[in-house]
């Protein structure tokens, strides 16, 4: 990656309240700083770059404030860390919104900073630090963010800071903030500042069950017939992933996944049941239908899930996530009906279990999953996303890819998950627009990992912020995004034939207000004009695999690159075949 360097002083002094604040990002280990650049917090900036040097943090310049958190959620979502963002005063953090609902949403931690101009309207610039300022700025996000403050002196922001960040890496893990007046970054320090030596406030561990809770749900799963396990929210940890396997196994349960989050089972593995999707497929339904006991892994609506399974099974809920619910959105889904519930990380319960049941005479072994490689034929018809899955899968042999993205309706079942980056998961909260900064930020994680970061989006949700490829493009970020392209905003035109099927009405309308057609946008044009090598449209089935060859290429030799696909969401819309398990 590249960084802009920096015409460093020497034995540059702490001298400025917005100092202090970038001396707490270095100790706290943060490793970037994302900004959309503003007037509100310029001495953070100067800071930043004169008195750090640009580096540990080094700063990412991004072109909007949505793509600027987007970005840092994608780079959690890669390695697990957090980055910190600065937001431009009230009007930089109303631009970013979305992209921190998201983040909330699928329970990231960002360290995000805002600015405002100075609290003391008796030192305020004429005109634009009044427009600039909210009496109670944190109020706009104070519902779907885990820790908001707005600390008086560089003092405080000492505490204000170490408090945000161990609030937001605890889980459940969300976005803070914190807000820093103009004039606390701007105003020279008086007298001695005490830096806290960083060892002794670090964040909590997790808590481990009880033997209490251990030993029901042993007692529940011993005794199960057709127990089935729904993994959600899960680690990433390789060994975790080793864990769920294992306890699977030894408890023949059979296991169902979804496109929300990561992958967290290997799909091919006999024991699950797949595909995958946002949604409950019919052959997880009927799993679920014939279950008498279910382990949930934090699945994050199972109260819906098992209404539309119509279960009677016993349920164990191993979560967190209810420490972080209120009333504000309804991200915290319906309440379940559970028999046991264990509030610890799901990747908590693993190794008791696994101990319990270790002595478990080994069940017979299951016929292994059904190899799909050879169901599409490659040639002259406009591609589906089925062929794009195919194709990723047919060029993947012994590399590692890691999609840090895919559409909606994307055909599971053409491409397996073997390992935890093989998937990174969905936005969270649905916003439009999230994707090519999450793709930008994954990647920048990933750099050094040997892993290849593929992205596949709708072009609706690209163009809602294609800038992010700027800054692929400036710090040389290497990443492959595949813009599945329908010209229109497809699921809503699905979305509308439905409701006018209702009312007896022209479903023959249901393109007006959702084709992005006449003219089409030049995609890979668009790409090149921010500096990033593209090619397509790709028209026709048989050229897909030349072309993400050419695009893994390009990424493996450090380079960022974009393939506009043609797809075709009428052949194959609704991938029915793949709801076989």
């Amino acid at each position: 990656m590249r960084v802009d360097t920096t015409k460093v002083q020497d034995n540059p002094r702490l001298g400025w309240g917005s100092d202090v604040v970038a001396e707490m990002l270095r100790r706290l280990g943060i490793e970037y700083v994302c900004v959309n650049p503003g007037s509100s917090f310029r001495g953070l900036h100067d800071s930043l770059i004169n008195y750090l040097g640009n580096k540990n943090p080094s700063m990412l310049l991004a072109l909007h404030e949505q793509s600027v958190v987007a970005i840092a959620h994608g780079y959690y979502k890669a390695c697990g860390k957090p980055m910190a963002v600065v937001l431009h005063s009230n009007v930089g953090l109303m631009a970013g919104m979305m992209s921190i609902f998201n983040a909330w949403c699928d329970r990231a931690p960002i360290l995000i900073f805002g600015a405002t101009g100075a609290v003391d309207s008796a030192v305020r610039r004429s005109w634009i630090d009044w427009s600039h300022t909210f009496r109670d700025q944190g109020a706009l996000v104070r519902h779907f963010v885990k820790w908001d403050d707005q600390p008086a002196s560089p003092a405080a922001t000492v505490d204000s800071i170490l408090r945000t960040y161990q609030m937001v890496c605890t889980p459940p893990c969300g976005p803070g903030y914190v807000i820093l007046d103009r004039r606390l970054q701007e105003d020279e320090l008086v007298g001695e500042i005490q830096l806290p030596d960083i060892q002794k406030f670090k964040v909590p561990t997790g808590l481990t069950p009880s033997e209490v809770a251990i030993e029901q749900a042993c007692a529940m799963l011993g005794s199960a017939k057709r127990p089935a396990l729904l993994i959600g929210r899960v680690s990433s940890n390789i060994d975790d992933w080793k864990d769920r396997v294992e306890l699977a196994e030894l408890l023949d349960a059979r296991v169902i996944t979804d496109l929300r989050s990561g992958a967290s089972f290997p799909t091919e593995h006999p024991l699950h049941c797949g595909p995958a999707d946002l949604f409950l497929s019919p052959s997880g339904a009927k799993v679920l239908a014939e279950s008498d006991v279910v382990l949930s892994l934090d699945w994050p609506d199972l109260a819906d899930t098992l209404v539309q399974a119509k279960t009677s099974a016993r349920v164990i809920q191993v979560s967190v996530d209810s420490q972080i619910h209120n009333a504000f959105s309804g991200d915290h889904q319906r309440l379940a009906p559970v028999e046991l519930n264990i509030p610890v990380l799901p990747d908590a319960v693993l190794k008791s279990l696994i101990v319990k049941f270790k002595d478990r005479k080994p069940v017979q072994e299951r016929a292994p999953a059904q190899s799909r490689e050879c169901i599409t034929e490659f040639g002259d018809l406009v591609p589906t996303l089925a062929d794009v899955g195919l194709a990723l899968s047919a060029l993947r042999q012994n590399k590692k890819l890691c999609l840090a993205r895919v559409p909606l309706n994307w055909p599971a079942g053409t491409y397996a998950f073997r390992e935890p980056l093989d998937y990174l998961g969905y936005d969270g909260g649905g916003g439009v627009g999230s994707g090519p900064g999450m793709a930008v930020g994954a990647a920048l994680a990933l750099q050094g990992s040997g892993r290849i970061p593929v992205a596949i989006m709708g072009d609706g949700e690209f163009l809602g912020a294609a800038s992010a490829l700027w800054t692929a493009a400036h710090y040389q970020i290497p990443v492959l995004l595949i813009v599945a392209n329908n010209r229109s905003y497809f699921t809503d035109e699905i979305q509308q034939e439905t409701v006018a099927r209702q009312r007896q009405r022209a479903v023959e309308n249901r393109w007006i207000g959702q084709r992005i057609d006449d003219p089409p946008v030049r995609i890979a044009g668009l790409a090149q004009d921010f500096g990033v090598d593209a090619e397509g449209p790709i028209t026709a089935s048989k050229d897909l695999r030349a072309a993400l060859q050419r695009g893994i290429d390009a990424v493996e030799s450090g380079k960022p690159y974009l393939i506009d696909v043609l797809i075709d969401p009428t052949r194959g819309g609704s991938f029915d075949w793949l709801a076989t398990a």
